[in-house]
């Protein structure tokens, strides 16, 4: 009978435990967006989805350009197609002055990829061709799949569409090498993705800044690697003025500090 009241009373403490739980109010990221003054979603996951975090959800689910985010999936196919000999080749740049004088230069995809070089990826695009970016597209199951007329812009200002909640769903199969990619070729993207490495976490991640067709928007997708923990994110901002295009890395991670994923800055600090 002792036996039989112990275990009444632990069932019992797991049921209330399980209880408060579920009456814990989620994490509200929305003033993160407010207090900037901007519109935009974000949604961070962990690798299995048991723990998920969204500011906006609505939005989290409208079809967007993916603009220079594409530059995941664009790199993986155009290592797979052999659209370049290695990641070290180098395109000669054709003297046209563009918008950033980080593309006025030669470049190969290991240094087109960090800066986001147009030219550089639109010249891989015509190589790929798009009968074979819609047969990837589908096997990805990226977005909704389309390209459009121009098969060097259908990423800019064509019909290729895709969501943050598809965002993070792509990353997560990029990050279990889930790809029907060369493993070395997964591990080539990854290696570009890195923009922060430190004692505590890595972080690899892609931005876009969409200029035409739905709105300009900019956006941050990427995943958190911290020990044995990986979290996913896809963040994008509504632009109504250039003075708002670092928002969307500052809003992501102010989230991750929320959660206590990522330490708070030095600046934050003091």
């Amino acid at each position: 009978m002792g036996l039989a009241k112990n275990q009444l009373v632990i069932l019992v403490v797991l049921a209330t435990l399980a209880s408060c739980s579920r009456s814990t109010p989620p994490l509200d990221l929305e003033p993160l967006f407010t207090q900037r003054g901007v519109e935009g979603t974000m949604v961070i996951s962990t690798l299995d989805g048991s723990q998920v975090f969204q500011a906006y959800p609505e939005r989290a689910n409208k079809p967007l350009l993916p603009a220079s985010t594409f530059k995941i999936p664009n790199s993986l196919i155009a290592l797979e197609e052999g659209a370049v000999s290695s990641p070290d080749e180098v395109f000669k740049w054709d003297g046209e002055v563009r918008f950033l004088d980080a593309w006025n230069q030669d470049h190969s995809m290991r240094t087109a990829f960090p800066v986001s070089c147009v030219w550089f990826y639109q010249e891989l695009a015509r190589r790929i061709g798009n009968e074979k970016y819609l047969q990837h597209l589908k096997q990805l199951d990226y977005g909704n799949m389309m390209t459009g007329s121009d098969v060097s812009r259908f990423w800019l200002d064509g019909d290729l569409r895709i969501t943050a909640v598809q965002q993070i769903a792509f990353l997560k199969k990029l990050y279990k090498n889930d790809l029907p990619f060369k493993a070395e070729n997964i591990e080539l993207v990854k290696e570009f993705m890195m923009v922060e490495h430190t004692d505590d976490h890595t972080i690899r991640g892609k931005t876009g800044w969409a200029v035409r067709g739905d709105g300009e928007h900019t956006w941050w997708v990427g995943y958190v690697e911290k020990g044995d923990q990986v979290w996913f994110f896809a963040t994008n901002i509504e632009l109504t003025d250039n003075m708002q295009a670092q928002y969307h890395k500052e809003i992501t991670r102010e989230a991750f500090e929320l959660i206590e994923v990522l330490p708070k800055t030095l600046q934050e600090l003091n």
